[in-house]
């Protein structure tokens, strides 16, 4: 992969996609092709054949995903849409002459019941995890795409299995994100919770979920997710283990690979695929002692069983990338405080990219939040005019509190 080869980042807003921009950008890869959902819709194959065809990419790291949590229970959804966009991206790839293509595998595709750290020759020895069942099999079908193309046209598709993925995120809505940055938001929002800083509280809330709250209101609307300045519930037993990568980590791992590994280097071994994690192994109990410590919270935490869980240990076996030349750099309690102090200084910034429909509802408190930014990031949401924009723009809720 050359300084001016053309690498299209499906996926680039994404924690693992905008990773790898980052670095690609800092490693003076600067012909990189990149298109949003709007832009382009991976699901729409005639969209997908166009685009392929149009800008010939030789290089292509696939990291969109539909992705699900225990939040929430989509597996229609996210086994539909994942089939679709894996098999137009991998199709058009190879339709193409894509040099090498990078797919994004996960550790829930693993069986149940595999033995932890897992190898890679675990795949298909099992039942999946119930929960994980529709990710897990559409990971798969992507996962046997990139071999079976590999095996029948002879292509350069490379596969890695992520452990749990944290770093700089847009997503900490607290029903939709991952493990690690919704306890961080949980801890961070109950911290502040515990030291009255009620301002922080609703700016918190209206930059990540939309929502322009009283303070009495937000408090009611944290409650929902356990989070209280007594304490921060959270959902399962805390038993299950898991591992955790950081985004930084990843895109190096992924940039090594397409720089260095090819298909023929791997085919040798029972599957042909690699694992990618940090072999920092924890509980999520502990995990949520470490954030609460790095954070500064000095209340409770508890366990809900009666909540969502997962009955699947997932922590990988690496060795097999570690024996082709790469390992992580960044340990987890490193990872953490780069992370919350990234949430703290640009986060909130961050999140109001996503958009998406929002409620204004008067202050509580004495204090001032510009809606400049808010605006300007959210006009087509709002379908507000012209002269309507430019008064909000300029216009400064003040309010007594209730």
């Amino acid at each position: 992969m050359q300084k001016d080869s053309k690498i299209y980042v499906a996926g680039h807003r994404g924690t693992a996609g905008s990773a790898i921009v980052e670095m690609l950008y800092k490693n003076g890869y600067t012909n990189l092709v990149l298109k949003t959902h709007k832009e382009l819709d991976l699901i729409n194959q005639k969209a997908v054949q166009e685009f392929f065809a149009k800008e010939k990419p030789e290089y292509v790291f696939f990291c969109a995903a539909k992705l699900d949590t225990l939040g929430l229970f989509t597996p229609a959804q996210v086994l539909y849409e994942n089939s679709m966009l894996q098999a137009n991206v991998i199709h058009n790839a190879y339709e193409n002459k894509v040099k090498k293509l990078i797919f994004f595998g996960s550790a829930w595709a693993y069986p149940q019941k595999a033995v932890n750290p897992i190898k890679e020759e675990s795949l298909l020895e099992g039942k999946l995890d119930m929960k994980a069942t529709a990710y897990g099999i559409s990971k798969i079908t992507g996962t046997k795409m990139c071999e079976s193309y590999n095996l029948q046209y002879g292509t350069n598709y490379i596969v890695l299995y992520l452990a749990n993925l944290y770093g700089e995120t847009a997503e900490f809505d607290l029903q939709r994100a991952k493990v690690l940055p919704a306890l961080m938001r949980k801890f961070h929002l109950a911290k502040l919770l515990r030291e009255n800083r009620d301002k922080e509280i609703i700016e918190d809330i209206f930059q990540k979920d939309g929502l322009l709250l009283k303070i009495n209101e937000a408090k009611k609307h944290l409650e929902k997710f356990g989070v209280s300045k007594e304490g921060v519930e959270i959902w399962g037993s805390g038993n299950v283990v898991r591992e955790f990568i950081h985004a930084r980590d990843l895109a190096a791992a992924s940039i090594f690979v397409a720089k260095n590994i090819d298909f023929k280097d791997i085919c040798f071994s029972g599957e042909f695929h690699l694992n990618v994690g940090s072999g920092e192994f924890l509980t999520i109990r502990d995990l949520a002692f470490l954030i609460k410590e790095i954070v500064g919270f000095n209340g409770s935490v508890s366990f809900n069983i009666g909540k969502p869980d997962s009955t699947m240990d997932r922590a990988l076996d690496c060795s097999k990338i570690h024996s082709l030349g790469w390992k992580h750099k960044i340990n987890l309690e490193q990872g953490i405080k780069m992370m919350y102090q990234w949430y703290l200084t640009q986060g909130l910034e961050s999140s109001s990219r996503r958009g998406g429909g929002h409620n204004l509802i008067a202050l509580s408190g004495i204090f001032t939040i510009s809606l400049a930014s808010f605006i300007k990031n959210n006009t087509s949401h709002l379908k507000l005019n012209l002269s309507q924009i430019s008064c909000l723009q300029n216009f400064v809720y003040t309010t007594k509190a209730a």
